[in-house]
């Protein structure tokens, strides 16, 4: 009998920006003494299994790393990504029914291209777990579901242009809070679009609130997509004590989020109130996902009239919700109205690091197709805080690609390989149906295939 939850934890004690960083490893460890004084581990259908490693060709798969993968990860977020991919495996051979991969460092700011660390992360861990699913394990339909505050503006990236992952963004308003993205008007990419939905919300929304975008919004979306996978990029900033953000979420607003959402597995983002909210919040949503009563969690502070939702806020949040459910409904001929003439996009954007200070300049080249979702090409341009610079071509080539779109992306990189053109440190060729990343290094004539 398949247990009902698998947990994993996965402090990092070894990992951390600066000692006194709020991305540190107190932030699972009051969680982990909190399930263990409750005797939660103890509970019939919850079982903890220990944390595992993913490989570079794991990040490879999701990641253009500059200019090496082990430049750009260490091996805490190896161990974070691993374990997110063990539940994942674990899932997927009926050995659990849900797993939550309580680990750290998180990753749903880490875009396609990593020149370093952005918003406290390297690698992007829901990402490389569905992509080992989706090649090793037949899954095809996901919808990743992010209630961290912060838009996942990484995960985005990752899937902007694919029609077969519904991403869902719950999060403060970026016009009030990093990162800065995440408006209604990010929809995907041309043979994606629609399937990328971003619910902006105002500070201060409540329980209520994110409950009603979850009941009216992503519900009824998710029921129609029929994804293979539900994934919760469980992110706790959302917390009404939380010291980076500005939201009103309980630990009862979780749990309930949770059961209502039912998630295959979910990863843990952000969430920096470490005393005040953490043991809580990921002690209702364990409890709420193996399907035990959390009725009584409450935080010691906890006043469900504390924080009242205004009636400008609720009506705000209604026209949001409805403008997105139009959008869902009419997918399909706003992406025919909205769909480029010819067959190639171009895409430019500029990208902070906010934790090392660099600047990203991209442009990104959308090669459509009418037969399967394209392939881009990637050109970045990374501007370090020490003045040193590094520019980097890249192809990414989709699962779903048609034998034309690879024969084309293959031949491009060939091409570029063979010229050795020394503006670009690295070249790289993610070639997703062959399961095969090549990475060349112009200056030294070099090829490392993963």
């Amino acid at each position: 009998m398949a247990e009902r939850l698998g947990l994993v934890f996965f402090p990092a004690f070894d990992w951390a920006i600066s000692p006194t960083h709020p991305e540190r490893e107190e932030r699972l460890l009051y969680t982990r003494d909190q399930l263990f004084e409750e005797g939660v581990l103890d509970l019939p259908g919850v079982t903890e299994y220990r944390a595992r490693q993913a490989s570079h060709r794991d990040v490879a798969r999701v990641h253009f790393c500059v200019p090496r993968v082990e430049d750009q990860v260490e091996e805490a977020h190896l161990v974070a990504a691993g374990s997110a991919i063990f539940l994942g495996e674990s899932w997927r051979r009926g050995e659990i029914r849900r797993g939550f991969a309580l680990v750290r460092p998180p990753g749903h700011h880490a875009c396609r291209v990593v020149h370093g660390n952005r918003g406290f992360c390297n690698i992007n861990n829901e990402a490389i777990m569905i992509e080992k699913l989706r090649r090793h394990w037949g899954v095809r339909r996901v919808a990743i579901v992010d209630t961290d505050v912060h838009h996942g503006d990484g995960t985005q990236d990752i899937y902007y242009h694919d029609p077969e992952v519904l991403f869902i963004s719950l999060h403060q308003d970026g016009r009030t809070l990093y990162p800065g993205s995440g408006s209604t008007g990010e929809l995907g990419g041309p043979g994606a679009f629609g399937y990328t939905l971003n619910v902006p919300l105002p500070p201060r929304t409540n329980d209520e609130g994110i409950l009603y975008v979850v009941e009216e919004l992503v519900l009824p979306v998710l029921d129609e997509f029929k994804p293979e996978l539900v994934v919760n990029s469980a992110g706790q900033d959302n917390h009404y004590s939380d010291p980076l953000a500005d939201m009103c979420f309980t630990a009862q607003g979780y749990a309930r989020l949770n059961e209502l959402l039912q998630p295959d597995l979910c990863v843990l983002e952000g969430g920096y109130s470490i005393e005040g909210a953490l043991p809580y919040v990921n002690l209702a949503i364990v409890l709420a996902l193996a399907g035990y009563d959390y009725s009584r969690v409450r935080e010691p502070d906890y006043d469900p009239d504390a924080y009242p939702l205004s009636s400008a806020h609720r009506q705000y949040i209604r026209s949001v919700v409805q403008e997105l459910r139009e959008v869902w409904r009419n997918r399909e001929e706003l992406a025919w109205r909205h769909r480029p003439s010819g067959d190639l996009v171009e895409l430019k954007r500029c990208i902070f690091y906010d934790t090392e200070g660099i600047e990203e300049y991209q442009q990104e080249k959308v090669h459509l197709c009418s037969r399967c979702p394209g392939y881009q090409e990637i050109d970045s341009y990374g501007v370090y805080s020490d003045g040193s610079r590094r520019q980097i071509l890249a192809f990414s080539l989709p699962v779903q690609a048609c034998p034309r779109c690879q024969e084309e992306a293959r031949s491009l990189y060939a091409e570029y390989r063979e010229k050795r053109p020394l503006i670009w440190t690295a070249i790289y060729l993610q070639d997703r149906p062959a399961d095969r990343y090549h990475h060349f290094y112009p200056e030294r004539d070099e090829e490392l295939v993963l």
